[in-house]
């Protein structure tokens, strides 16, 4: 059989596209996101495209008991997670934390930081039973330094960095193989949906060429297929014409 991939945030960006080259590498998936509409054209196309199994499931994943409850809804069959990634997740809002909006701080939060361990906290144990499996997660570089107007998102990515490093140390007496991804300026829909402004990315990634989610996608590709005794703990992953969280050669 297959091995079963569980992507978080599949709908569009990094998850869609490690969901594409998952499928196409003959990985089972279970794809999960808020937008139904979009799910179900991402799987039918992924199952006609590839010939695998692709189970969409539609919850807020910010949402403890929406989020347990459609895991448990799945086969059981399909609870066998053999790979987690980690990928749902936003940045909103781009105030210095005075002028900081308590509903961008609280959804950034919840989606970041809760949301991963919720999905965590359930497949993680399933893991450490069969001694088998691997989770990644989507950090970024805000996880490795602060920046200016982004106290709130780069605390969540800090977050998941310092979730992984302890993530791996329980989980290693199972077997199971924990890193993380962090990239840099990636462009997806991610500015659109921090400034709130469907022509963001026009001026986000103007005068230089940002990373693709297709890029990322690789690289999560190449984390789970080492061989089973090489873990890949950590990835900074910038364009070349980054050299940190706020510096960017334009042209």
């Amino acid at each position: 059989m297959n091995k079963i991939a569980f992507i978080t945030g599949a709908t569009s960006g990094i998850g869609k596209a490690s969901a594409e080259i998952l499928a196409k590498n003959k990985f089972n998936l279970i794809i999960t996101g808020r937008r139904d509409d979009r799910l179900g054209v991402v799987a039918s196309k992924l199952i006609d495209k590839y010939g695998i199994d692709c189970f969409p499931l539609c919850f807020d994943i910010r949402n403890q008991k929406e989020t347990e409850e459609a895991f448990f809804s799945l086969p059981k069959v399909w609870q066998q997670i053999d790979v987690l990634i980690n990928n749902a997740g936003l940045a909103a809002g781009l105030e210095p934390i005075q002028q900081g909006d308590l509903n961008d701080w609280e959804q950034m939060i919840d989606t970041n930081i809760k949301g991963l361990l919720y999905i965590t906290r359930i497949i993680s144990p399933l893991m450490a039973e069969r001694k088998s499996g691997q989770i990644i997660n989507i950090g970024s570089i805000a996880g490795k330094e602060a920046y200016a107007n982004g106290a709130v998102y780069c605390a969540t990515k800090h977050a998941v960095d310092a979730i992984t490093k302890g993530m791996r140390i329980d989980l290693n007496p199972f077997g199971i193989r924990v890193g993380s991804i962090c990239p840099g300026a990636v462009e997806t829909e991610f500015s659109i949906v921090r400034l709130k402004d469907a022509d963001a990315n026009k001026k986000v990634y103007a005068g230089f060429t940002p990373l693709n989610a297709e890029d990322i996608a690789e690289t999560i590709l190449f984390m789970v297929s080492r061989p089973a005794h090489v873990n890949i703990g950590d990835v900074l992953i910038l364009p070349t014409a980054q050299a940190s969280a706020t510096i960017i050669s334009r042209k």
